[in-house]
């Protein structure tokens, strides 16, 4: 089978393919999310995947008949549904759909509302994983305290496990993201443990460690080392290399962190006719705040490790936020993030295999001199 990655997307505008039907929301959201994006975009179609039926009429009254391809698909995959029951029964779901138009090189990637599991099960069957790649990761954009205002973050929940070597991955493929998604050319990155001295944590981030630490030269980042929790949203690092079941906790408790600072603000500022004055006195402030940690403007996790790019949105995202999913799906295809992220991983496993030929021959010729003493 011919690869995604060997088959390009016909010369002319970027497609993207979004899945009409993966929202909380419903379809007539992920629709008005396109039309956001659209109006800043007037170069990119779409190919929109659902029942035709009702999509014809939501497409229309956002006035974008003329870049939107819609390809009708009756079945719809709910957040209830277990990923290996889509995998056998979904074809003619709109998320399969979806993903069938990067396969066969119609879109250059796939955005999704839906089930994260069924999503991830279907990429991977469909699209294909990239050699060398033994476990993909999903990744996402953390609110930080550096430049750039964001870090890279992954797994945070393709796969609970991850050895030395799938760790080696996430942190390659997290240098290609923060290079093409954040526009660092230098990317610091850390390994998340229970401390930051080297002597610390299990035996397969030991070896991780050892492997990221041999590989930063040669692939033009830099490592910093063990990372703790308080680095994720911190200055020390841009890239945050983790195992899915730690990282996906970790994306919980921050989201439910931030949802509890947020209701403590609105109880303080209502408490009194005092409080309500200095709410308005500080409404500016508050604002700037908002924006600043409003998860919709990076709403989208990124699967990587794949012959092709998919772009899972969160399940209750607004118009704002499919839009900004819709955006980061571009940004990547624009930028040639796919090819990139297959060299380097391809360039990491050749320089893996030189390493480990010449360390076998030196253990031969040791053995030889051994015998010959």
């Amino acid at each position: 089978m011919t690869s995604v990655s060997d088959k390009k997307q016909a010369a002319g505008p970027l497609v993207l393919s979004i899945d009409a039907m993966g929202g909380d929301r419903g379809p007539a959201t992920i629709v008005a999310g396109l039309a956001l994006f659209a109006k800043r975009n007037k170069q990119a179609r779409f190919i929109l995947h659902g029942p035709a039926s009702e999509l014809e009429a939501l497409v229309a009254k956002r006035g974008l008949t003329k870049r939107v391809e819609i390809r009708d698909a009756s079945g719809v995959v709910s957040m209830t549904d277990k990923p290996s029951s889509v995998m056998r029964n979904g074809q003619n779901t709109s998320m399969w759909s979806t993903l069938e138009a990067v396969r066969d090189g119609t879109a250059a990637v796939a955005v999704s509302c839906g089930n994260t599991g069924a999503l991830m099960l279907l990429s991977m069957v469909r699209l294909r994983k990239l050699p060398g790649v033994n476990r993909p990761a999903i990744a996402v954009l953390w609110p930080s305290r550096n430049p750039q205002g964001f870090n890279v973050m992954l797994d945070v929940g393709a796969d609970i496990r991850a050895d030395a070597d799938d760790l080696l991955k996430y942190a390659l493929m997290g240098v290609s993201y923060a290079r093409n998604g954040l526009s660092l050319d230098k990317p610091r990155v850390g390994l998340l443990n229970v401390g930051t001295e080297e002597h610390k944590g299990r035996a397969e981030l030991k070896q991780a460690h050892e492997m990221i630490s041999a590989q930063a030269e040669a692939n033009g980042f830099e490592f910093v080392g063990f990372a703790e929790g308080g680095d994720i949203s911190g200055s020390r690092c841009d890239v945050i290399v983790t195992d899915g079941f730690t990282g996906n906790i970790a994306l919980k408790t921050g989201e439910g962190t931030a949802s509890l600072i947020g209701q403590f603000l609105r109880e303080a500022f209502a408490y009194s006719p005092l409080s309500r004055v200095a709410a308005l006195l500080a409404l500016t402030s508050l604002k700037r705040l908002q924006v600043r940690i409003d998860p919709r403007r990076k709403n989208g996790g990124v699967f990587l490790g794949l012959n092709g790019t998919v772009v899972k949105s969160h399940g209750a995202a607004d118009a704002t936020g499919v839009a900004a999913a819709v955006e980061l799906a571009y940004d990547l295809a624009q930028s040639g993030f796919g090819d990139r992220l297959a060299a380097r991983i391809a360039s990491a496993a050749s320089t893996a295999e030189t390493a480990a030929a010449a360390d076998s021959a030196a253990q031969l010729t040791d053995k030889k001199d051994g015998t010959n003493s």
